[in-house]
């Protein structure tokens, strides 16, 4: 029976971004995360199920070291990106979210207008050398987030008066002005209704483009729609990886094809 160590899944052809290898999470005494290891693609979508509390989201928080902020939360194993050890000591988590940037389930925008809130990133980074490199930053940006054409002409106007689709197409925007090369996404439509989540749907598929984008979501009709890859969790463990087509039409373990077909989860 297959179970954690699934990178065999993985096409070597294409190029890996993320590489994670024996990846173990403890809060206190919970182990949440269990040797998990595996590789995310390049300019690939993967998303990450699960039933609710497998370690999905948890996971994901290795990536960019978000866990980093939880005072009992100790991780183990090793984490790569580029080949680069992001849990080095030498790294700085805060450059390394400049590269991997995040989006949550809730859309959060600052209190600060929309060009403000897009901008403060690079800002923080040093990305701008003055005031008109810095709005060709975040028109960009909130091109790439399809958000421009609603937007330009109220860039003054508060990041928390658009609509919830607006706000996390906004907050996608201020995740890629840092000009990250990966984008996690944690359940980023389950606030949203249909016609918001086709848009964010459609804007993945776009921007994977450019980026590694790695996607939480409860929804298994969602990973079919915009993923290449699909890790399926539970219980902290990785059971099975691979193909998005394979995965939801021919899984190899059969708790993955309990989950799918709904007698778990």
């Amino acid at each position: 029976m297959k179970d954690t160590n699934l990178t065999e899944s993985i096409d070597a052809m294409t190029p890996q971004k993320i590489s994670a290898r024996h990846v173990n999470v403890h809060y206190g005494e919970t182990h949440a995360i269990k040797d998990v290891s595996v590789d995310i693609a390049a300019n690939t979508v993967t998303a990450f199920i699960g039933p609710s509390g497998c370690g999905k989201s948890t996971f994901l928080r290795c990536l960019n070291r978000m866990n980093d902020t939880i005072d009992t939360c100790r991780v183990t194993g090793d984490i790569r990106i580029d080949d680069e050890d992001i849990y080095d000591r030498k790294v700085d988590p805060v450059q390394l979210r400049a590269k991997i940037g995040m989006v949550f389930q809730k859309p959060n925008p600052f209190p600060k207008s929309i060009h403000d809130n897009v901008a403060y990133g690079p800002k923080i980074h040093g990305l701008a050398r003055n005031k008109a490199e810095m709005d060709d930053i975040v028109e960009d940006a909130l091109k790439r987030a399809a958000l421009w054409s609603e937007v330009n002409d109220r860039l003054d106007a508060p990041g928390t008066g658009l609509s919830g689709g607006q706000q996390q197409r906004l907050c996608i925007a201020r995740a890629i002005a840092t000009a990250p090369e990966v984008l996690l996404m944690d359940e980023p439509c389950s606030a949203l209704d249909p016609i918001a989540t086709a848009q964010i749907e459609e804007l993945i598929d776009n921007l994977r483009q450019s980026y590694s984008v790695v996607i939480v979501t409860h929804s298994m009709q969602q990973a079919a729609r915009v993923s290449q890859k699909t890790a399926f969790f539970h219980m902290g463990s990785l059971v099975e990886f691979g193909e998005t087509d394979r995965i939801f039409t021919a899984p190899e373990d059969p708790r993955t094809e309990s989950y799918i077909t709904g007698r778990i989860g």
